[in-house]
C-alpha cells in the first residue's frame, strides 16, 4: 500500500506579508504546517500501523519547507519531496494542482492513496486536493472526518456535512481530503527525530517535472487576486474602573436588559 501525502506551508497569520502581485510572500516568512494537513498527517500515519503502508509526504514551496518535512518524518512517514522552483511562485489553486500531480505522477505512479487536508488557512478554498483528483482522474472523497475500512480495491469513509454524516465507500487508488478530529495529533519520539535528521529530502524543479511554463505559477494561475488589505478592527466595547460593591455586574445586567436579554 502506497499514500501520498500532501501538505502545505502556511504563513503564520501573525506575518503575512504581500507582493506586488496581491500573492502571499512565501520566502522568508516565518511558517508553520496547515492545521488540516496536521489530520492527514495522522490519517497517513494510521495506514501506516495498521496496513504497512509506504508514505511519501510532498510539498510545494520554498526551500525552508524541507525542515517541515523532517518534521513530519519524526512523526513516523518514510520519505519527503519538495517541489520548489521560481517557476512555480504565484501559483492559484489551478496552477498548484497541476504541479502537484505532476510530482506525485513522477515520483509516485503506483499510489492507492492520496491524503490531503480539506482547507488551507492561507486560501480556505478546498479547491487544491478535488484539482489534483480530477487532473490525475481517479475519485476523491471531501469532508473526510473517519476511516473506517480500507481493503485492497476500496475504502470506506465518514463525510461531515451540514445537514448529516454520509458513509461512502469508493474504489482506490482515489483522493481523500480530511478535517479536523477530535483526537490529540501524534508527537515525535527520539528515534523519529534522529531519523528525520538523517533523512535526505528529495528536491523537484521545474525542469524535473516537465511542464509547460504557461501552465505553472502565476502564469498558469486562472485566478487572481485583485485586492489585498487587512480589514479594519473596530471595537464598540467600554471600559468601567475601580469598581466597587458590585457594580460590575449591575453594569453587565444593565446592558444585557438595554439588549434584551433580559425581558423584566
Amino acid at each position: 500500500m502506497k499514500i501520498a501525502l500532501c501538505v502545505k506551508q502556511v504563513p503564520d497569520t501573525s506575518d503575512i506579508k504581500w507582493t506586488e502581485n496581491n500573492t502571499m510572500q512565501r520566502e522568508g516568512v516565518e511558517s508553520i504546517i496547515n492545521p488540516y494537513d496536521i489530520y492527514a498527517i495522522e490519517a497517513a500515519l494510521k495506514f501506516k500501523k495498521n496496513y504497512n503502508a509506504e508514505v511519501t509526504v510532498f510539498t510545494m514551496g520554498p526551500l525552508q519547507a524541507v525542515d517541515m518535512l523532517k518534521n513530519i518524518i519524526a512523526l513516523g512517514i518514510d520519505r519527503g519531496v519538495v517541489i520548489s522552483d521560481r517557476k512555480f511562485a504565484g501559483a492559484d489553486t489551478y496552477a498548484t494542482g497541476i504541479t502537484l500531480s505532476a510530482a506525485i505522477k513522477k515520483e509516485l505512479p503506483d499510489f492507492d492513496i492520496i491524503l490531503c487536508g480539506q482547507f488551507a488557512i492561507d486560501g480556505d478554498t478546498g479547491q487544491t486536493g478535488p484539482c489534483i483528483a480530477n487532473l490525475l482522474n481517479i475519485p476523491q472523497l471531501t469532508f473526510i472526518k473517519d476511516i473506517s475500512e480500507y481493503n485492497e480495491n476500496s475504502i470506506t469513509a465518514s463525510r461531515f456535512l451540514d445537514d448529516g454524516i454520509e458513509l461512502v465507500k469508493v474504489k482506490c487508488p482515489a483522493l481523500l481530503c480530511m478535517l479536523k478530529s477530535d483526537f490529540e495529533p501524534s508527537r515525535a519520539l527520539i528515534n523519529g527525530i534522529i531519523k528525520a535528521q538523517n533523512s535526505d529530502i528529495k528536491i523537484l524543479t521545474f525542469e524535473d517535472l516537465g511542464l509547460n511554463p504557461e501552465d505553472v505559477g502565476l502564469k498558469g494561475s486562472p485566478t487572481y487576486v485583485s485586492k489585498a488589505f487587512r480589514p479594519d478592527i473596530k471595537h464598540s466595547g467600554e471600559k468601567h474602573y475601580c469598581l466597587e460593591n458590585n457594580s460590575g455586574a449591575q453594569i453587565i445586567y444593565d446592558k444585557m436588559k438595554e439588549i434584551g436579554v433580559f425581558n423584566g
